[in-house]
């Protein structure tokens, strides 16, 4: 057993994960020491507000860049990576002008179309956060295409003390939710600057290749706008859904429930999940360069992560109103009444991370963003049921969670589907030559 494990840990693939895992653990160590301490400062509405603000920030930020940066880590030619990189920082900085101008222009209409009175002071800082988000991703990106996974991890937690301790250390004089937004905002930004101020050089391996252009790696990576940003955006868009309804049909305190429990279940999201499709990703793409099985990558991940989510995940199912209470104090016990019905559809998120890193590598882009539209309708109709028919905020998660759990079991079996047939036409490929 014991050479097992020695030779379980000597695996890259493994040493690696466990890298980011122990960065994001120690991250969020220091984010749930201090939530009770918050949770008390700033009550119900000041997250309901903060939930909101990051509801909508959580929409377009993750196109901020067309999600570019996501193909950094597939190129062989180092060239065609720099070019990327490149591309993704031009396109963040156009994506972040481009929202300020909409904003200076039609900033009246968007808050009455979509009901953001409560928030509508502090729509000036989406620019910001699309630019922020834009860096970060591009950081990330470059970090794991070099490996460089120790730096990300001692960034994250790095990052969580300066945005946690703020929040307890100004919530002490100034206990209000602009302080809970303005921190929200700027969080990308921390991390995004740490990350490129410890990050190492890149090694110039690739002075001897042509210089590839930005037009050229654009067009070679066209799916990526195409597809990928536009299933990002709706993803986004879905799983936001709850806090901006949830605040428009019964106020902010229900988005702030929602918004603690989505905040302690993605603990084992970013803490695993997050870290293990990092690493999977490059991964799955050097497998898939180098003519291996991907099918069985994708199926040994998949289950090492059920194998660790049924322990946290089922907890806050069977004893989520007492924990939420107990810990956050009784005004949240209704948060813990949500969690329940969240962990579902979070358990079923959590482990299909590597079936979602695998879809660029399959090129089956089209498929997700078809996918992403088909979860986007159904969850819309799960929380409209749930308020119209039954008039519940409750039974409005409750069908939100049971769907989602619903469409991302499937999103693995039909993920793992394609790798099959990915695998097997590799196969005949190497065959034939």
């Amino acid at each position: 057993m014991k050479r097992k494990m020695r030779r379980l840990t000597k695996k890259p693939f493994v040493r690696d994960v466990a890298v980011m895992a122990s960065g994001t653990a120690a991250a969020q160590a220091v984010i749930m020491a201090l939530s009770p301490l918050i949770t008390r400062l700033y009550g119900p509405e000041a997250y309901g507000l903060m939930g909101v603000f990051t509801a909508i920030v959580s929409i377009v930020g993750p196109v901020a860049a067309l999600t570019y940066p996501i193909a950094i880590v597939l190129p062989k030619r180092e060239t065609d990576a720099w070019a990327l990189l490149r591309l993704s920082l031009a396109v963040t900085v156009g994506m972040a002008v481009a929202s300020a101008v909409v904003l200076l222009l039609f900033q009246t209409s968007i808050v009455q179309l979509f009901q953001l009175q409560d928030v509508a002071s502090f729509l000036f800082l989406i620019p910001v956060v699309m630019l922020f988000a834009g860096l970060l991703q591009t950081a990330e990106q470059w970090l794991i295409r070099t490996k460089q996974f120790a730096i990300t991890a001692k960034m994250t937690v790095v990052q969580a003390v300066i945005i946690q301790g703020s929040k307890v250390g100004v919530g002490f004089f100034y206990p209000f939710a602009s302080v809970l937004i303005v921190l929200s905002a700027l969080s990308k930004g921390v991390k995004a600057l740490l990350l490129m101020l410890f990050a190492k050089p890149a090694e110039k391996q690739h002075h001897r290749e042509p210089r590839s252009s930005i037009k050229s790696v654009a067009k070679r990576h066209w799916d990526f706008p195409a597809y990928r940003a536009p299933e990002v955006f709706i993803n986004a868009s879905s799983q936001s859904l709850p806090t901006l309804l949830l605040s428009g049909f019964f106020g902010p305190a229900s988005a702030g429930f929602y918004a603690i429990g989505k905040s302690v279940l993605s603990l084992p999201v970013q803490l695993i999940g997050k870290s293990v499709g990092d690493v999977f990703y490059p991964r799955v793409s050097e497998a898939a360069n180098n003519g291996e099985n991907v099918t069985g990558l994708i199926r040994k991940a998949t289950l090492s992560l059920a194998a660790v989510g049924v322990g946290p995940f089922g907890t806050v199912i069977i004893f989520g109103p007492w924990l939420f209470s107990f810990v956050f104090g009784a005004d949240w016990v209704t948060a813990g009444e949500y969690a329940r019905w969240m962990a579902l559809w979070t358990f079923f998120g959590f482990i299909n991370r590597p079936s979602v890193m695998a879809l660029p590598v399959l090129s089956a882009q089209a498929f997700h963003l078809r996918f992403t539209i088909i979860m986007l309708i159904t969850r819309i109709a799960a929380l409209a049921a749930g308020y119209y028919i039954f008039a519940s905020d409750l039974t409005a998660i409750a069908c939100f969670g049971v769907s989602g759990a619903i469409l991302n079991s499937g999103l693995i079996g039909i993920t793992l589907q394609k790798s099959r047939h990915y695998d097997h036409e590799q196969s005949d490929g190497g065959n034939d030559e």
